[in-house]
């Protein structure tokens, strides 16, 4: 019998749902699909076009290799998950991933349930100060260990500093020194643009036919994080 499965979009957060409708999940494909035409039940994840490869404007040479990457205070809550409709993401992450061959684009690990490391979307922004533009330039698929260097205050706040400081090293081959100083700059780079109020440029998702929902004000997003941070971890970070 030839396969009639149709392709669903799911969100993470609405697979239960999707599966007690009657979805099935392609482990191979990573994809939860309808298993046969017709099934009303699922009509509200039928699958929408798929996201080009290349986004419009997308600079994929754009921060290569592995660096902490801060996200100023007045950015939080503007990265791309934060700012599109979930099953919008689940069709960019689902793209990310295809298009790095399932690996993470710095290291090239695959994911790996054993040790928890999963492929993680990142996004890079360029930073117009003068114009003061936040401005999405790149997509990338990193590993969650990769992942976590980028994003070292959160590590620090969630006590993986370590762990990300080692993997930072074995990536890159920096000295202690060297990656200490790194560590730092790159603090001093966070501290610098959190005083600054910026505005956001979504045109690569928008030019792609993708929506973004707009996020907190900025002059909101400081707080809110505090907020949940402290809610969740009992402390503030920088992301």
């Amino acid at each position: 019998m030839a396969d009639r499965r149709i392709w669903l979009d799911v969100p993470f957060a609405e697979k239960d749902e999707a599966k007690a409708a009657g979805a099935r999940w392609d482990p191979k494909a990573r994809r939860w699909y309808a298993p046969r035409p017709g099934m009303a039940a699922l009509e509200r994840w039928a699958a929408a076009p798929e996201v080009p490869d290349l986004l419009p404007g997308e600079d994929r040479s754009l921060g290569s290799g592995l660096f902490v990457d801060l996200v100023p205070s007045t950015c939080w809550f503007t990265n791309v998950r934060s700012c599109v409709e979930p099953r919008d993401w689940e069709r960019l992450r689902r793209m990310i991933t295809r298009r790095a061959h399932h690996r993470c684009e710095i290291c090239g690990a695959r994911e790996d349930r054993t040790v928890r490391r999963w492929l993680e979307a990142h996004e890079r922004w360029v930073y117009d100060e003068r114009a003061r533009v936040q401005t999405l330039r790149r997509l990338i698929c990193l590993c969650t260990d990769c992942h976590t260097v980028t994003h070292f205050g959160l590590a620090q706040v969630r006590g993986l500093a370590a762990q990300a400081f080692a993997h930072l090293r074995e990536v890159t081959g920096m000295t202690e020194a060297q990656a200490r100083r790194h560590v730092e700059d790159a603090f001093d780079v966070w501290e610098e643009r959190s005083r600054v109020t910026w505005t956001l440029d979504l045109s690569m998702l928008t030019d792609a036919g993708i929506r973004p929902a707009p996020p907190p004000e900025a002059a909101d997003r400081a707080a809110i994080a505090e907020e949940r941070l402290r809610a969740e971890y009992g402390t503030r970070r920088r992301q």
